[in-house]
């Protein structure tokens, strides 16, 4: 097994995404599904917007899943990111984590999605039920400066 990190654009089967992780030393899976909610802050949505600068989102992901392998003691990962327009109960993101240990898997699956919301070059646009959408504030991806030779 190793990590499997997608951007996708098409919907993501958190099945599937589940079904890429285990081994027989493992007593523990966890997945985790995020979903597009009806309402974000007192606002009725209607659905969303994710945009992605995905030759930048897969290492990133890549990377924040790395990180969770060390600490879980587990290579077996999966993350699937979905990107275009979402609507209500749509799968935004799927991550499944497997390891011996219960306490691991769930403690990976839990630094992914905190470091996905921090770090990921995802953008989010939500669409309300009054026609109005708007861009929600998001990380700024860090510009590493030019080595001078």
């Amino acid at each position: 097994m190793s990590i499997h990190c997608v951007i996708a654009a098409a919907p993501i089967d958190p099945a599937g995404v589940l079904a890429r992780v285990g081994s027989p030393a493992d007593g523990a899976a966890v997945l985790f599904v995020g979903t597009v909610r009806e309402e974000n802050d007192g606002r009725r949505v209607s659905g969303m917007r994710y945009d992605a600068y995905v030759d930048m989102a897969v290492p990133v992901l890549l990377a924040i899943a790395g990180e969770a392998a060390e600490h879980a003691g587990s290579d077996r990962i999966a993350v699937e990111h979905r990107v275009g327009e979402l609507g209500i109960g749509a799968v935004s993101i799927a991550i499944a984590v497997s390891s011996p240990h219960r306490a691991n898997a769930f403690d990976a699956a839990r630094y992914i999605i905190e470091q996905v919301k921090v770090r990921l070059p995802v953008w989010k646009e939500e669409h309300y039920v009054t026609g109005e959408s708007a861009w929600l504030d998001g990380a700024v991806p860090p510009v590493k400066a030019h080595e001078s030779r």
